[in-house]
């Protein structure tokens, strides 16, 4: 009547096991974490490398580090766009000399370009003509919008400013662009899990836990990235290749194992990168397209027409990003770069390519530096209620149901276990609301078995065998268990998806608390009340 299948009773022990195995490296905490970090350093971890590594992560609040909000002045992209155009639009003007005349640009306010034209009766000539300039653009609000519009100002003036779609969508890369080359430059710096987040329409959350000061953060995000387009020499496999006077051995971030001897002076620099953005090749391939100013396209135009058949490597970083080959000569300084890429691929490389430089200024609106004392004091403190709330509930458990208690109060611990395991395997990071999500599932862990127990007395009492009654127990409390734990589960769901920060973290480690819970209480607490039944066969039993 107790039968439970030997395939269920492997699965389970195989899970406690595992549990115990992944949760283990948090209780080293400190020798797993100088041995990882050493390991990224390329150097030998005193941690066994058979054994899991993984951590969890601790938030700023429990390590101490520093809290930064900025925000992005977007707007200080408008007047380099508009600053691209002016070449483009001299020469199509240029090209209307005897209609439009002379061509003269004014003094004008940031982000618009003004231009008078010496022959008044050429106006309308001069807008059709710097019109052919503006590409389409697709939004969500709509189709055939153009990244620029032309208008007239008087009878030989003309005005060019970027279309509202265009400046929403600019907005939008810069921000994106400024995110990632933010994380770029922490990532590069060796620091542990940053959080480095976009909020709203403009600004970015940076928490990077473990440092000194806000000011190290601001002084690490104030570099600028290294870009250039180089001329590829040789590629090898070797990575103690010599490379020669005045060339550079790079690696190849997307094929680990592969290096380019590349000339170390750039063809031309991310300086002269005035735009690049993930698009489709003529074959409907995911690929990116990207457009130099005017002295770039010149100067990378000559090089394609002599290179014609032979590759250039992007590198970013000293690191080789890409390294496609030059199919034909590329004029105008735009050209598209194709390969084995996923749409998700070409979106990173255009973000990549963009990240020589931040686009924008980063105005710090919130800056607070968090001592590691005051995160002693919170790992302290949350140390002390997790201890003082699994004591209280060992004890309620063992005093109120006995020997089952004491099943129950196996499987809490094992269920704790899980519960690391599973944050550990993530990457998961612990915040002190964090921690009170974990206090909560220790208090919310033995519901299930409380609730299994009193309907296993209540059968006793009607008479029903030890066997029957805690077969009926399990099953009649079954459905109240399962519909208890899906709306504390759905409350946690929320929470992660309307929260941010510290309510995120709370919202994570009691969603996965619900899981362990309901898994500890029907699966392992069943198979150790399982096993000594079968063990024993008790003509009577005490709950």
């Amino acid at each position: 009547m107790l039968g439970y299948p030997l395939w269920k009773k492997i699965c389970v022990v195989l899970v406690c096991l595992a549990a115990l195995i992944f949760s283990a490296p948090n209780l080293f905490y400190a020798q797993v974490e100088e041995s990882n970090d050493a390991v990224a350093a390329g150097q030998q971890g005193d941690w066994p490398s058979y054994l899991p590594s993984d951590l969890i992560n601790l938030g700023l609040d429990l390590r101490g580090g520093a809290h930064l909000l900025v925000e992005v002045q977007v707007a200080d992209v408008y007047q380099d766009r508009m600053d691209s155009v002016w070449p483009e639009a001299l020469r199509v003007l240029r090209e209307q000399r005897d209609v439009v005349g002379t061509v003269r640009q004014l003094d004008t306010d940031q982000g618009e370009l003004l231009m008078r034209i010496g022959e008044p009766a050429g106006l309308d000539t001069a807008i059709a003509a710097i019109r052919e300039l503006a590409q389409p653009i697709t939004t969500l609000t709509g189709i055939g919008s153009t990244d620029i519009e032309v208008s007239a100002e008087g009878t030989d003036l003309i005005r060019v400013r970027l279309s509202e779609a265009e400046k929403s969508a600019t907005d939008d890369r810069t921000v994106a662009q400024s995110v990632e080359i933010v994380r770029r430059r922490i990532d590069e710096s060796g620091t542990r899990e940053p959080t480095i987040q976009r909020q709203g329409s403009d600004r970015i959350l940076i928490q990077v836990p473990g440092v000194g000061s806000s000011q190290e953060v601001l002084d690490l995000i104030g570099t600028t990235a290294k870009l250039g387009f180089h001329h590829v020499i040789n590629q090898t496999t070797d990575e103690n290749a010599r490379a020669g006077a005045g060339n550079l051995l790079l690696p190849d971030v997307s094929q680990p194992g592969v290096y380019y001897i590349v000339e170390r002076r750039a063809i031309v620099s991310g300086d002269q990168l005035v735009d690049a953005q993930a698009t489709f090749d003529q074959n409907n391939n995911p690929s990116v397209s990207f457009r130099f100013n005017a002295q770039g396209a010149r100067i990378f135009g000559d090089h394609t027409a002599e290179n014609i058949g032979n590759p250039f490597a992007i590198v970013l970083d000293n690191e080789v990003i890409s390294a496609p080959r030059i199919q034909s000569y590329i004029p105008g300084g735009s050209g598209i770069i194709t390969g084995q890429f996923t749409t998700q691929e070409t979106t990173n490389l255009s973000i990549l390519l963009r990240a020589g430089a931040l686009p924008a200024e980063l105005v710090v609106l919130e800056q607070r530096t968090i001592g590691p004392e005051l995160g002693a004091d919170s790992i302290e403190a949350g140390r002390i209620a997790t201890a003082v709330a699994f004591v209280a509930v060992l004890v309620f458990m063992a005093l109120s149901y006995g020997l089952f208690g004491l099943f129950a109060n196996v499987a809490l611990i094992l269920n704790v276990a899980m519960i690391f395991a599973i944050l550990s395997i993530l990457g998961a990071t612990l915040t002190l609301p964090g921690i009170a999500g974990i206090v909560l599932t220790v208090g919310m862990a033995v519901d299930a078995n409380v609730l299994i127990f009193e309907r296993i007395r209540e059968e006793l009492k009607a008479a029903k065998g030890p066997a029957r009654a805690i077969q009926l127990g399990y099953d009649k409390a079954f459905t109240a268990i399962i519909d208890a734990n899906i709306t504390t589960f759905i409350a946690a769901i929320i929470l992660f998806a309307i929260g941010s920060g510290p309510v995120r973290g709370f919202a994570v480690t009691l969603g996965v608390g619900i899981i362990t819970s309901v898994f500890a209480a029907l699966l392992i607490t069943r198979l150790l009340i399982v096993t000594w039944f079968a063990m024993r066969r008790p003509k009577e039993i005490e709950v």
